[in-house]
């Protein structure tokens, strides 16, 4: 029997899929080039802007071109270049910018990781050691510029749905809140911006919480937000009535994360709450962010995005009992846990 042959609507969306891959590489290169940066004072030609970037005019030409095609620029009625709405957003100079997300997602390390993603598939390791010869933490903390892009990327994606959360959970009733894995404090300043009778714990590696001293001093909050570095394996701040942990859990596999949640039940009273935002991964074959977003963690450091049953026995096994979980505008949402007495 003859295998029937794909129809055009099948070929053409496989051929969508394999060039979305070259359009993230080639806005990797137009960022890396600050494209956005040189056009952020107004249109430059392609000339400028080949010698502003030390590149090939024609070259860069077909880059841009190709660049404007998807939305970042557009041409003037003079033939210059000019940075759209989206472009804007990888310019590094303005809050929110996903310029660092760019550079760290699509860098040369994760991208060479991603290349042996059938490692990871084939024996259930993260592939980004055998890629880059070393694990990805080791990588951050040994590479200052990608460090940086680290914190700044995460800021930048912080900015996308800390406003989602705030409004989707009352954050009202805490007093002190604690956040675990917080980086440079990006969510927590949005949370006590909103709630200022609140003060805060940003809690992070040693190497990660001095970046973000300037960014709570600039928000206004170095009176009620302190800065604390150490290891979320071994002790974690007490005190607090609120434990947040965003985007942390789906970096590690079942067995670091709980040894990371027991970390906090240890110094939670039995009143004191766990809130962790992080992607629940829906059941069913519909296409999710979370589907993908979950390859990345498997690939990159091992970890994994979780269904809300893989949430409640991760958090079960710790000592928690999940009580909630509130969906939000963004890709997130707020998994919402209370300690289990340990009377």
């Amino acid at each position: 029997m003859n295998a029937q042959s794909p129809s055009a609507e099948s070929t053409q969306r496989i051929f969508e899929i394999v060039t979305n891959a070259w359009i993230s590489r080639a806005v990797y290169a137009g960022t890396a080039l600050g494209l956005p940066a040189h056009l952020a004072d107004g249109p430059r030609t392609t000339a400028e802007l080949a010698e502003l970037t030390s590149s090939d005019p024609r070259a860069l030409g077909r880059l841009l071109r190709a660049l404007t095609g998807v939305g970042l620029f557009r041409t003037d009625e003079r033939g210059r270049h000019v940075l759209t709405d989206v472009g804007q957003a990888l310019r590094s100079d303005v809050p929110g910018s996903l310029a660092s997300l760019v550079q760290m997602e699509l860098g040369e390390a994760h991208h060479d990781t991603w290349g042996q993603i059938l490692h990871s598939v084939q024996t259930g390791e993260a592939a980004f050691a055998k890629a880059v010869g070393c694990d990805i933490w080791a990588f951050f903390e040994g590479d200052p510029v990608m460090n940086a892009h680290l914190g700044q990327a995460m800021s930048g994606l912080t900015a996308m749905v800390a406003d989602t959360v705030i409004e989707a959970y009352d954050f009202g009733p805490y007093e002190k809140i604690v956040d675990v894995g917080g980086g440079e404090g990006a969510f927590l300043s949005a949370v006590l911006a909103a709630h200022p009778r609140a003060r805060g714990v940003v809690f992070d590696l040693p190497h990660v919480v001095p970046a973000g001293a300037p960014h709570i001093a600039d928000a206004g909050l170095s009176e009620r937000c302190e800065l604390v570095g150490g290891s979320f394996f071994e002790k974690v701040p007490e005190g607090g009535d609120l434990y947040t942990m965003k985007w942390v859990l789906h970096d590690w596999d079942d067995a670091s994360c709980v040894r990371i949640l027991q970390s906090c039940r240890q110094v939670m009273s039995d009143d004191a709450r766990l809130l962790i935002v992080d992607t629940v991964v829906p059941e069913g074959d519909e296409f999710s962010p979370s589907k993908i977003i979950d390859l990345n963690m498997m690939v990159l450091s091992g970890g994994q995005e979780r269904t809300a049953e893989e949430f409640r026995a991760l958090l079960a096994e710790a000592g928690f009992r999940l009580t909630r979980i509130v969906p939000t505008r963004s890709p997130s949402s707020v998994i919402e846990a209370e300690p289990v007495s340990l009377a």
